[in-house]
């Protein structure tokens, strides 16, 4: 069988009428075979710029969350390099990791089915199936004192996987700053999560109560006390989310064993 040469193929279907089906589709397909191509290509070559932005924006809502506590602004200027401390926590144990911060991958960790933990149903408030073993969770101490605590958190929202960041004071229960940091939430409604006037509701609310239950919730209306935050009118289900996100995350399966150990040094 005499081979066929793909170039003289080729110009054979470029010859035909432009009627033809057979130039059609084959038109088509070369067409739709190149763009997936060039959308392919650019997704892997600009994944890390993308990357790099996600980070850097992530960066800077921390740092304008910062600035809005009063006094912890300050405190880290004073403090200069090592004003705010990185650590690397393993959820499996609630110990410290021994993973430098300046090489932890996090994105890494949170695609490697290896390194995540599936949450039992009853336990995954969050929705969120699976979760990662290893997170970074930065630190602020003045001296031996600790004075804050920021712990990433996420949840399945109503339209999105929201995360944000939840920073406590030093007794490990009173809110410092609640930052949105990435949501895709109802433009107009659950995406209010993000707005500062929202935000600026959680500085001072409690997380457990005495007895050590976790309180924390995000009610319809008006908070009336300590434990609530004022729900948005509209959005239910995100702010569901979001109180879900809280007890999730300082529950057995989050922060709440690397708390414990926070409390077992005394600070």
């Amino acid at each position: 069988m005499a081979e066929i040469n793909p170039l003289v193929l080729w110009r054979r279907i470029l010859a035909l009428p432009n009627e033809s089906r057979i130039k059609t589709l084959v038109i088509a397909f070369a067409v739709s075979a190149v763009c997936a191509l060039v959308v392919s290509a650019a997704s892997v070559l600009l994944s890390p710029l993308q990357e790099a932005n996600r980070a850097a924006a992530q960066e800077a809502r921390m740092q304008a969350m910062l600035e809005t506590m009063p006094g912890i602004a300050d405190l880290i200027a004073g403090l200069g390099g090592d004003g705010l401390e990185t650590v690397i926590v393993d959820l499996r144990t609630g110990e410290p990791a021994d993973i430098d911060p300046a090489t932890f991958d996090e994105a890494a960790v949170r695609a490697d089915p290896e390194t995540n933990t599936a949450i039992p149903g009853p336990q995954d408030i969050a929705g969120l199936g699976q979760r990662p073993d290893l997170l970074p969770v930065h630190l602020v101490r003045e001296g031996e004192t600790l004075r804050l605590v920021i712990l990433p958190v996420s949840v399945v929202g109503y339209q999105s996987t929201i995360r944000a960041h939840l920073a406590l004071q030093g007794d490990l229960n009173t809110v410092a700053a609640f930052s949105v940091i990435e949501q895709g939430e109802t433009p107009g409604l659950g995406a209010r999560i993000e707005e500062p006037a929202w935000e600026a509701l959680w500085p001072g609310k409690q997380i457990a109560d005495d007895d050590g239950e976790i309180r924390l919730t995000v009610v319809r209306g008006r908070a009336t006390d300590a434990y609530e935050i004022d729900g948005i009118t509209g959005a239910t289900r995100t702010g569901n989310a979001v109180a879900a996100a809280v007890q999730f995350w300082m529950g057995p399966y989050g922060f709440g064993p690397y708390l414990e150990t926070l409390r077992g040094e005394g600070i």
